[in-house]
Order: C-alpha cells, then structure tokens, then sequence
C-alpha cells in the first residue's frame, strides 16, 4: 500500500524492512512518552473498525474432505459387498476383532483416542478463528468497502518515517497486531531528545495509517555498538 502523502515532504521511498531477531537485539530503556501514547482518539476513528477477515482455510478442509470421503467410500464398498454376498474385507475384520479383546484402558486405544481428540480439537480451533494474522484491519469509511493492510507494508511506512529524524542512524521496526516495536540507533543528539521526536513522528505515523484498532507503540533508542 502506497504510503499517504504529506503536504510538506511529499510521498517518501519505502526502504527495506529487515526482520527482527530477538537474539542479536540489545534490551534497551523504553521511552518514557510511549507510555501514555493515545492512538486515536474515538470520535476521530471515521466510520468505525472493521473486524479481522477470515481466513478460507482451503487447505485443512480439503484434506479433511478428501479422508472422508475416501473413509466413507471404502466402509460403503465394503458394506456393499457383505450384501451382495461376499465376505468383508480383511482389514475390516481385524479391526473388529482387534476392538472387540483389547479393553478401554489399553495403549493403543487411549492413544488413538488422543489423537482423534487432537485433530478434533484442531480443526474446532480453525474454524472458531479467522487466521490471516500479517492482515490489520483499516477503519471502514463506507459500509460496503473493507480493506486491510499488510503488517510488512505498515512496518515500511513506519520505518520511512522514523530514520527521518535528526540523529537517528538505523532503525528496525516490528509491527504487531496490537503493538508496534520501534529499535533505532542514534549516533548524536540526546537519546532522550531522539526518543521524544520518534515518539512524535511515529505516533502521527500509526494515526495516518487509518487502521481500525491501532496498536501501542514502544521506542527504544541506543548508540551504536563500539568496535573492537
């Protein structure tokens, strides 16, 4: 998404986004202003949030499908032949017997009933949840039109924003669903002046990016790592 222009520097490159790895991130003093950061105000939020969309889960309910329907076309066959006559299949009969000696307490009944529960309970989970969680719902204007933007995207604009700030030498921004993670180094000025202006600028930032919940923001500033 196209970042929304600003009168007095224009629409600005959107610069590469590198991922953050919490590893090789120093634990730095949070700024002191993020904590009461508002991010929007109620009667400024337009026509209202839009909840999350759902995922089509495509994939999961086709390979459900395709066992049942195998399932259910074997057990019909095989019923057919008994009918017609013929014995049941083998597999089928041992399945019986096997069911019929081993008792409710046994191994192997306790653990196929684990992991049918385990499925059972994995596929509720997916259909009780919409998914698509790199998707951040925008503010709906107007009834019939939804949309979304992406939290790569929402990063990039964000990171554009913040290395334009006096003093501030790199930045690595991670955006949540709820909270947005800001790391920047300043090679000169006060970091507490540094952190004041980014909290300024990235604030406005997550306004005008018109999202329908807009998330907490914490800054982290610190100087570059000394050589040798």
């Amino acid at each position: 998404m196209t970042e929304p222009q600003n009168p007095e520097h224009g629409t600005q490159r959107l610069p590469t986004v590198q991922p953050v790895e919490h590893g090789d991130v120093l634990e730095l003093d949070q700024s002191a202003s993020s904590a009461a950061y508002d991010p929007v105000p109620a009667k400024e939020r337009g026509g209202g949030g839009g909840g999350r969309f759902w995922s089509a889960r495509r994939i999961p309910a086709g390979i459900l499908a395709l066992v049942l329907l195998g399932g259910a076309g074997l057990f019909l066959y095989d019923v057919a032949a008994v009918r017609a006559g013929h014995p049941a299949m083998q597999w089928r009969r041992s399945l019986a017997d096997e069911l019929a000696r081993r008792p409710l307490n046994d191994v192997w009944v306790l653990t196929g009933a684990v992991v049918a529960t385990v499925i059972g309970l994995w596929l509720i989970v997916l259909a009780l949840t919409p998914g698509l969680r790199d998707l951040l719902p925008m503010r709906r204007d107007r009834p019939d039109v939804r949309a979304a933007l992406d939290r790569t995207a929402a990063a990039m604009v964000l990171r554009d924003r913040a290395v334009e700030v006096s003093g501030v030498q790199s930045v690595r921004v991670r955006m949540g669903r709820s909270k947005v993670g800001v790391r920047a180094v300043s090679h000169f000025r006060e970091l507490d002046d540094v952190r004041a202006d980014l909290d300024t600028v990235l604030s406005t930032g997550i306004g005008e990016l018109g999202l329908a919940r807009p998330p907490s923001l914490s800054v982290h500033v610190r100087r570059p790592a000394k050589k040798g």
